[in-house]
């Protein structure tokens, strides 16, 4: 009777089991999305508290500094949130199989697969500060600064691989809430800080990335305590907390793809602010200021797309591949619902959106010109992203490397760089480059998906 007791009481803390591959689907998808939104929406807090701060309490020179700063490591957080989406899929298949032993061994490979991570991105990144911030052409106003925010940011490495890879074991469990909780708590933390260390003691850029850093230790100790406190819903003990080899490949093929998949699209990005930045102080902050507008634009989308890869796997994991399309097109129906209201806000409302982010009417003005080009972007990538996820909960990472390559280096990044020598160069035609990409990964997207399931029936 107590062990029943027990198994049920796991059951409630993990807030789904049996819930993605039996039952409804679009309920129990909002209901493991919604929590995956929010975390993600605090997520997006830290960078934008830091230059919404910054850019009240700063210079123009200061939100550069951060601007560029924080898409540099940004694109190293991508990487590491790419890796452990490995972890999140290979563990869903497990839970999905009832295969709990092996569910275990799965985390216990990815603590050592990113413990050795975490030290290789802090002693490079670390290193490798000036190089990068020259390779992005930061302005010679911030460049002092963009390298002491990269290097104070490469000093907390350690803690942004811990927070995301423990958030891709929650999510693969099914559980989106915890990581919610945690990065509640860091939110604070990094307001808190940012007030104290900008507002107050003026430390500009480098309090900003302090404040960052802060934050994000106390999400990992947090969620460390939680596990603690809360437990899984299987039995881990010493014995699977193990190098296994078999593990470890299988949970690299899986998250590797993708790591350097979403790492090149960084770097895509990277490459734009790099041209923007050629162009002075002024434009490089303003594209600074819309691309943290254009985190939070992209929260549904980006939140279905992690929702999708960990309902996919367990789905698929027990054989259930109509559910995991119906997931699929359930999703990109609500996103583009909300895709809608969000374009319509960046296209005609985008000067009060960058005022919350600077004070300088000219950075504002050059925030809500690239603006109005994500405006179209925002309708896309509802059904992009949605197509990510499913891919990616089918194991089919290799194929979302490959479109998102093609569409970075073959469009994305020719495209802002003849925009930007156009006689009237402006950041709304950079920005163009983004939806045009946008669309021709759709189009990959939907041949692969007909070719994969051209011998199955209909499922919706």
């Amino acid at each position: 009777m107590q062990r029943k007791k027990n198994q049920r009481d796991k059951e409630v803390r993990t807030g789904q089991n049996a819930g993605f591959t039996e039952g409804g689907i679009l309920a129990p998808l909002f209901r493991f999305a919604m929590p995956v939104l929010f975390a993600l929406l605090l997520q997006a807090m830290y960078g934008a508290v830091d230059l919404l701060i910054v850019g009240q309490f700063g210079t123009a020179a200061d939100v550069s500094a951060v601007s560029t700063g924080s898409q540099i490591m940004q694109t190293i957080t991508s990487v590491v949130t790419g890796l452990s989406m490995g972890t999140t899929i290979l563990l869903g298949q497990k839970i999905g199989q009832k295969k709990e032993e092996e569910a275990g061994n799965v985390i216990g490979s990815a603590v050592f697969i990113f413990s050795a991570l975490a030290v290789f991105i802090t002693i490079v990144m670390s290193a490798a500060a000036v190089p990068f911030s020259a390779f992005m052409h930061a302005p010679e106003a911030a460049f002092d600064k963009t390298v002491e925010y990269v290097r104070i940011c490469s000093a907390g490495s350690a803690f942004i691989v811990a927070y995301n890879v423990l958030g891709s074991i929650f999510r693969g469990m099914g559980d989106s809430k915890t990581p919610l909780y945690t990065v509640l708590a860091a939110c604070v933390v990094n307001i808190v800080g940012d007030f104290l260390l900008v507002a107050v003691f003026r430390m500009a850029a480098a309090g900003a990335a302090i404040a960052t850093v802060a934050a994000q230790a106390v999400s990992v100790v947090l969620c460390l305590l939680l596990v603690k406190k809360k437990g899984l819903p299987f039995r881990f003990t010493r014995k699977n907390l193990l190098f296994r080899k078999e593990v470890a490949a299988r949970t690299l093929r899986l998250g590797f793809p993708i790591a350097l998949q979403d790492g090149l699209v960084s770097l895509s990005f990277l490459a734009i602010i790099t041209i923007v930045n050629s162009l002075g102080v002024i434009p490089s902050a303003g594209v600074g200021v819309a691309e943290k507008l254009c985190v939070f634009i992209m929260l549904v989308p980006s939140s279905y797309m992690q929702s999708m890869s960990a309902f996919v796997a367990q789905n698929i994991g027990a054989g259930r591949n109509d559910r995991a399309v119906r997931a699929m097109v359930y999703g990109m129906l609500t996103s583009f619902a909300f895709g809608a209201v969000m374009s319509y806000l960046s296209f005609f409302h985008g000067e009060f959106l960058a005022g919350m982010f600077a004070r300088d009417a000219d950075v504002v003005a050059a925030a809500a010109d690239y603006l109005r080009a994500y405006a179209i972007d925002t309708l896309l990538v509802s059904f992009l992203f949605c197509f990510i996820g499913y891919f990616n909960g089918r194991e089919k990472t290799t194929f979302v490397m490959a479109q998102g390559i093609v569409g970075a280096f073959l469009v994305r990044i020719p495209v802002s760089y003849i925009m930007s020598r156009t006689e009237h160069a402006s950041l709304f035609r950079i920005g163009l480059a983004t939806p045009v990409s946008t669309v021709l990964q759709i189009s990959l997207c939907l041949a692969y998906f007909f070719h994969i399931n051209r011998r199955s029936k209909r499922t919706w």
